[in-house]
């Protein structure tokens, strides 16, 4: 196991990602964007890595997939006690209920299910191999609807006070934090004396800097149940996540190029046997 590997994408999602974006906001603070979308940005930065976009790209780029795996879940489950305390620890005055409230919520609407998915596999694990049903599909489609939903939530509200300044530099700030960071993996996974491979390189890229909204929107609507600024702060995360997704995708080709030309450059730096 890499302990190095999974410590790297760990810390730098739960810790040090968070960490920088608040210090970020200090400065965003003085200026006449929507205080509540600059919340929001925080939120983002606490939320855990996504189980399925991080590993997908991982894929397609032929990076470490196992280690994508890995830590997507892993920092799933982290993210299930640490993403409420870290939202707690910078936004923990705009939020007004108790701890003990949100782990028990989560653990029911997030924990609770999936013992209840694993146990229940057990006992139809041949049938699910013969039928194969269409969990892709299905994981989509309510991804989707959770998006969707939270759209209409955030947009139909009447109260909503959103300008199109706000919104415009919060979509460019987005866009250059998720490239920011990428960067920033990137330079520091292959310093010579790192110690990971380009194909690791491949999966911190990825599993550091993306963001889960499929547990995302749950933790914000109970964190921040009541509230009556929860649509602008949802409204980053909601766009981060398709981003990430864009962003990731567009990108593909060039990390893929950059992981070959480099495999090639080791194999060919190896002495003769």
């Amino acid at each position: 196991m890499h302990i190095k590997l999974h410590l790297f994408i760990q810390i730098f999602t739960l810790a040090f990602f968070p960490a920088t974006i608040w210090l970020f906001l200090q400065l965003l603070s003085i200026t006449p964007i929507n205080g509540w979308l600059l919340k929001g940005l925080q939120t983002v930065g606490c939320m855990p890595p996504p189980v399925s976009s991080a590993v997908i790209l991982t894929k397609a780029v032929g990076g470490n997939e196992a280690a994508a795996i890995f830590n997507s879940a892993f920092g799933s489950f982290l993210g299930i006690v640490i993403t409420p305390l870290l939202l707690l620890l910078f936004l923990g005055s705009s939020s007004s209920v108790p701890f003990t409230s949100i782990f028990s919520q989560l653990f029911m609407t997030v924990v609770v299910p999936l013992i209840i998915g694993q146990i229940v596999r057990r006992y139809i694990k041949d049938w699910l191999e013969r039928k194969k049903p269409p969990f892709g599909a299905v994981s989509s489609s309510v991804l989707l609807m959770i998006i969707y939903t939270t759209f209409c939530d955030t947009f139909s509200n009447p109260n909503i006070d959103l300008d199109k300044f706000s919104l415009i530099v919060i979509v460019f700030i987005i866009f250059s934090i998720q490239l920011s960071f990428m960067l920033l993996t990137f330079i520091f996974s292959t310093r010579s004396n790192s110690g990971f491979t380009p194909a690791d390189t491949v999966a911190i890229i990825f599993c550091s800097t993306h963001k889960s909204l499929t547990l995302g929107i749950p933790m914000l609507k109970i964190v921040f149940a009541g509230h009556e600024h929860l649509s602008l702060i949802s409204v980053p995360l909601l766009i981060y996540h398709p981003a990430q997704i864009l962003l990731g995708s567009v990108l593909v080709p060039t990390i893929k190029s950059w992981m070959v030309s480099r495999q090639k450059g080791v194999k060919l730096m190896r002495p003769a046997v």
